[in-house]
């Protein structure tokens, strides 16, 4: 990031640009953000800065970042050359972060919000990037306590990179439905599935389901726009839920909410995996692809939003609403020829329920949502969640 920070921004854009002229296709990365809690009372901790320096000079230390609140923490993949490493390594990263984690007494959770604690107690991390954010954004940026799973995949060619976050607009909605995982906020039963997306992509500025661009050209005349105009001062002020990402050449799918169970994460992330590259293809052999006004896709949002996995989406091409997890299934049925070659096949699968609706099934059973969040924690000494 040193390099990229002293760089003006025509300069950031235009590298950004010649970095996707000659990516490498088809990688992807993959980041996990997780609550650190405290392991009696279940409270947001702010443990972020002790934890960092702990695993300095570990294999963890380079894959450990900061994100916003002292109380939070995220893993990252590294770049990964097919699927099957990416699912190793997430698999790997939550053992290092449990380690971790236990050698000081931290409890780890992994879903779209915390059940109860107070946003107005968290204290934002002491990073130039995240001041900033606090200058420019306040309440805004004070009140998003939330977690989430985000997908980086290689594109070569910046049109084309235009192109594929283009398609993933159509199917945001169905991803959120996969991995809604937050129906429990500020110690309310939301009766949503999705209270991450609310507090998230509805408060933020520049936030939510993107434009569609017909170029890079397009795409680098807003950006330059939002640089002239003072209304950015650097690129990942653009928060969409799918971005080309200007540091590195990637499309970054950023809608999902974090999940509790690493099979469940393993198979999301397959699936955003296989849907960039089976884009991708699409786009190379002249395959027509959607590109449904933002209204439509506003719909399916807050489908997805209220009933998850479990609701219905509408199905804009037959003009009809089907159940949610046809529309999952579809998708994996689209992409698996793609996914073999990728090593994402063996990951792909739609669960029984998500994990709001676990959340939900077991509300019914013990009749308080803070001891359906006391199940999904992972305290010391007891094995990683997932």
């Amino acid at each position: 990031m040193g390099d990229e920070q002293r760089l003006s921004p025509g300069e950031q854009i235009r590298a950004a640009r010649d970095a996707f002229e000659s990516g490498q296709d088809f990688t992807i990365a993959v980041e996990e953000e997780f609550a650190l809690l405290d392991p009696d009372t279940l409270e947001l901790t702010s443990r972020f800065e002790e934890l960092k320096a702990g695993a300095a000079g570990t294999e963890l230390d380079e894959h450990l970042v900061g994100e916003l609140i002292a109380s939070e923490i995220e893993v990252k993949t590294g770049r990964c050359p097919d699927f099957g490493e990416a699912a190793e390594r997430m698999a790997q990263r939550r053992a290092q972060l449990a380690d971790l984690a236990d050698q000081f007494g931290v409890a780890l959770s992994s879903t779209g919000t915390h059940p109860w604690s107070r946003w107005q107690d968290q204290r934002i991390i002491d990073t130039p990037h995240y001041r900033r954010n606090n200058e420019v954004l306040q309440y805004v940026v004070w009140r998003n306590n939330s977690f989430g799973i985000h997908a980086h995949i290689g594109i070569r060619g910046a049109d084309r990179a235009i192109a594929v976050c283009n398609a993933f607009r159509n199917v945001l909605p169905e991803l959120l439905a996969l991995s809604a995982s937050s129906p429990f906020l500020e110690d309310c039963v939301t009766g949503l599935h999705s209270a991450r997306t609310e507090i998230f992509t509805k408060l933020f500025p520049r936030c939510g389901v993107p434009d569609a661009y017909e170029g890079w050209a397009a795409y680098e005349e807003y950006v330059r726009f939002l640089y002239d105009t003072r209304s950015i001062d650097e690129h990942t002020q653009i928060w969409w839920s799918v971005r080309p990402h200007l540091a590195f050449p990637t499309v970054e799918v950023r809608i999902c909410d974090a999940q509790p169970d690493l099979g469940q994460a393993q198979a999301l992330a397959a699936l955003i995996h296989s849907l960039g590259v089976r884009f991708a293809h699409a786009l190379d052999d002249g395959e027509p692809l959607p590109n449904l006004p933002h209204r439509l896709i506003e719909e399916n949002m807050w489908r997805a939003i209220r009933h998850g996995l479990g609701g219905e989406l509408i199905d804009f091409e037959r003009g009809e609403v089907v159940p949610a997890r046809a529309r999952i299934e579809a998708l994996i049925d689209w992409v698996l020829p793609v996914a073999g070659e990728i090593g994402a096949a063996p990951y792909l699968a739609v669960p029984e329920s998500n994990a709001a609706e676990g959340q939900y099934a077991r509300l019914g059973n013990l009749g308080s949502h803070r001891d359906v969040f006391a199940e999904l924690v992972r305290r010391p000494r007891e094995r990683v969640v997932g």
